[in-house]
């Protein structure tokens, strides 16, 4: 039985639909890229002749053809136009943060089974090349038992943004808001459940009315130590990842090959997209019996974010169990809450 494309909308023709969303379900065999709002430029046909525009997110939930819905609008919308979209009978994949808070996400929850949909959360830096890296490490065994884990987004924008919903004190503003979820979400994948944490929010930039630094301290069972770190004050980036194990350390550099390659162009269905240069690769130290250091280069995987709409069709279409679980949202918004 052939089963058909699904239909999806997306609320918002920004840097997201164009760069995250469109280009991805344009060349997915099982998507079909069929509508966006944009209020004002009508831009979206210049690059997709076919696609309709629509004035309105009222207007794009009441097109009948629509099954999937990307919900890629400011932050602190995200729990209203969800709700609206569920009540619709569509699908929901949510861009990060999910909601600004764990109850708005568990009642999104509880609609969505109600209505019979699926509201699936879009963590595309799972499939990131350097994450992959982190954990082909991990799952080789080479550190021995893991003592300390340091993941970090660094930024420099000294000047205040112009974008409201990012820059002044409205529910979701701020920079863990804006990172955390990212972050966060890679160590649960890999940790789950923190025993506990701390959160600490730093305000730095002249006159900024948000956090523009952020600090989690994760501890997990047998003396763990994580720590997730975000700053727009770093004129020198830092590593991405830092491992240190009972039997060596892991240190990769940040490598958004999939974004700055999606910028310039690049479609996901280049031989190119989503391989690393190699001086971006990770070093992997150990000291050899003698006492002497061994660095081995880890060559990280080619990656696509193609892989999440590919988990998107799975559980839409075959039912299986969605990658990101409801469990590991809500941890994720309970430890950005603090």
């Amino acid at each position: 039985m052939i089963k058909k494309a699904i239909k999806t909308g997306i609320l918002s023709f920004g840097m997201s639909g164009k760069v995250f969303h469109s280009p991805f379900l344009n060349e997915h065999k099982n998507f079909e890229l069929h509508a966006v709002v944009e209020r004002t430029e009508k831009k979206a046909h210049l690059i997709y002749p076919n696609i309709k525009s629509y004035n309105s997110i009222g207007e794009l939930l009441a097109d009948p053809d629509i099954e999937l819905v990307i919900v890629n609008t400011p932050n602190a919308t995200h729990f209203d136009f969800a709700l609206k979209a569920i009540k619709a009978e569509k699908h929901v994949l949510m861009e990060k943060p999910f909601t600004v808070n764990s109850s708005e996400a568990r009642q999104l929850f509880k609609e969505a089974k109600k209505f019979n949909c699926c509201i699936l959360p879009y963590q595309n830096r799972r499939y990131d090349s350097d994450f992959l890296s982190v954990k082909s490490v991990l799952d080789s065994g080479k550190l021995g038992k893991l003592v300390e884990f340091h993941l970090r987004y660094d930024r420099y924008k000294y000047t205040i943004g112009t974008k409201a919903s990012k820059e002044t004190p409205v529910p979701g503003s701020g920079l863990a808001y804006d990172l955390g979820p990212h972050l966060l979400d890679a160590v649960i994948s890999v940790f789950g459940k923190p025993l506990e944490w701390r959160k600490n929010l730093g305000h730095f930039r002249p006159k900024t009315q948000v956090d523009d630094y952020a600090h989690f301290h994760l501890l997990y069972p047998e003396g763990l130590q994580v720590f997730i770190t975000m700053s727009m004050l770093v004129a020198e980036s830092q590593p991405a990842f830092i491992l240190h194990g009972t039997k060596g350390s892991y240190v990769k550099q940040r490598a958004d090959v999939q974004e700055q390659q999606l910028l310039e162009g690049t479609t996901p269905s280049s031989s190119l997209y989503g391989i690393e240069e190699p001086s971006k690769h990770g070093v992997f130290t150990s000291l050899s019996n003698d006492g002497l250091k061994i660095h081995e280069k880890i060559i990280s995987p080619k990656s696509s974010y193609m892989r999440v709409f590919d988990d998107v069709y799975n559980t839409i279409r075959e039912e299986k169990p969605y990658t990101v679980t409801e469990k590991e949202i809500i941890q994720q918004l309970e430890i950005l809450e603090g």
